[in-house]
């Protein structure tokens, strides 16, 4: 397998990789363009966007997008995260060309028809209706408000429904002229893929684009506090995150090392000490999330109101315990199911060009897999004792709690307890 990587005179970028013996292969346009790059009057605009790309262009009408794909068997969707903005599409070796016209016709010419802005405006407040109404979807929500208090960091993907109400065509135009450049725009593709050919299609969509300003975002800055919403629930949601390092620290292979033996699965600390030996919940886990500048450890689980409290001081004790006895043989169990899941997760073309994008955003080239490994197996036992010491030194848990949570401590007790 080949990975190859040009960028045109204006900056768009084109990353290939072809996997011999498939006869599909899956594309895309990552814009880095997400929930962070939004002013305060436009949270929820870049998701506003993503959807009303295929709700027409200049050339297709929002059936046709749709048709066009799905006439060949293919399969076409978008998302929008904090940081990117992504409109892929799977089809077969001989459709790829078709792929690309589309994806490129929505990114390039949507033409945001007002009668199409009202009725995906319902959809999207219905979206939005949906997350509220499900506990461990908004709960996440909260989690990052109260981590990055009034910042883009801190905001919904979503958005408020007020400000959803309020956009207007002239709103998603603008956020487009602004973001949408090409320096932020990266094909992806791998699969049955010709690279060269790729290449001639991009310089001819995306070739004439103006090269302009990149928008710096306003960094991150994590303070910690706590959310808490009392409801009769049939579960205690709980969560709790710490600061942790963005993904262009040296210590980003350790931190996820970490979160896989700590509440990465059934064999991880959490799960055996708080479900298998006490029977508090019935789901637990801990996962860490990265940024340009900044990440998280975070752990969730729903439990009873009865037993949130004890869970909550649990998770703490757990943690403090990791920083002074986490063992050889547990890391080692650790980096296998990480090595393990990324090389399995690679065996589809649609995961390897979402690594090929993801890499390319962040480093600016892609990472061997052997590189990648190598750095998850130079994390040793006293990296990771540094870096939990490191945790718990901080001391500012931030808390989001939904149901009956009364019982659950405060967030200063956690930093206490964590800090003791």
């Amino acid at each position: 397998m080949s990975v190859q990587l040009h960028t045109l005179p204006n900056g768009f970028r084109i990353v290939t990789e072809h996997m011999p013996g498939l006869k599909s292969a899956s594309l895309g346009i990552w814009v880095g363009a997400g929930g962070r790059h939004e002013r305060p009057e436009q949270n929820g605009i870049a998701h506003f966007l993503e959807h009303m790309a295929f709700k027409g262009t200049k050339r297709r009408t929002a059936l046709q997008i749709a048709e066009a794909i799905e006439d060949v068997g293919g399969y076409i969707n978008a998302y929008t995260s904090r940081e990117i903005t992504a409109y892929y599409a799977r089809v077969l070796e001989d459709d790829v060309p078709l792929a690309m016209d589309v994806i490129s016709d929505i990114v390039l010419n949507s033409v945001f028809d007002p009668r199409e802005v009202e009725i995906e405006r319902g959809v999207i407040l219905q979206e939005i209706g949906q997350s509220l109404d499900t506990p461990d979807d908004v709960i996440f929500d909260w989690l990052q408000e109260v981590s990055y208090p009034d910042q883009p960091m801190g905001r919904t993907i979503l958005g408020p429904a007020e400000r959803v109400r309020s956009f207007t065509r002239d709103d998603l135009q603008r956020f487009v002229a602004q973001h949408y450049v090409p320096e932020q725009m990266i094909l992806s593709a791998a699969g049955a893929v010709d690279h060269d050919a790729l290449v001639r299609m991009a310089e001819e969509l995306f070739g004439g684009l103006e090269k302009r300003a990149v928008s710096v975002v306003q960094p991150a800055l994590y303070t910690g506090g706590e959310h808490r919403v009392i409801k009769e629930l049939e579960q205690a949601h709980f969560t709790l995150a710490l600061e942790t390092c963005g993904y262009l620290s040296d210590d980003i292979y350790t931190g996820h090392i970490f979160s896989v033996a700590f509440g990465g699965g059934m064999s991880s600390r959490l799960f055996q000490e708080v479900r298998e030996k006490r029977g508090l919940c019935y789901s637990i886990y801990a996962q860490a999330g990265a940024y340009a500048d900044t990440g998280t450890l975070t752990i969730y689980s729903g439990t009873s109101g009865e037993d949130v409290g004890g869970l909550s001081r649990i998770c703490i004790d757990e943690l403090r315990r990791a920083a002074d006895d986490m063992g050889d043989a547990e890391l080692a169990r650790a980096r296998a199911q990480m090595k393990a899941g990324m090389l399995m997760g690679l065996e589809s073309p649609s995961a390897r060009c979402e690594r090929l994008a993801r890499m390319v955003a962040i480093w600016g080239r892609v990472p061997g897999l052997d590189e990648v490994v190598e750095k998850i197996d130079a994390v040793t036992t006293g990296s990771v004792t540094d870096y939990v010491q490191g945790l718990c030194e901080k001391g500012k848990p931030s808390l989001a709690l939904y149901g009956p949570v009364g019982s659950a401590p405060e967030v200063g007790e956690l930093a206490d307890r964590l800090a003791a």
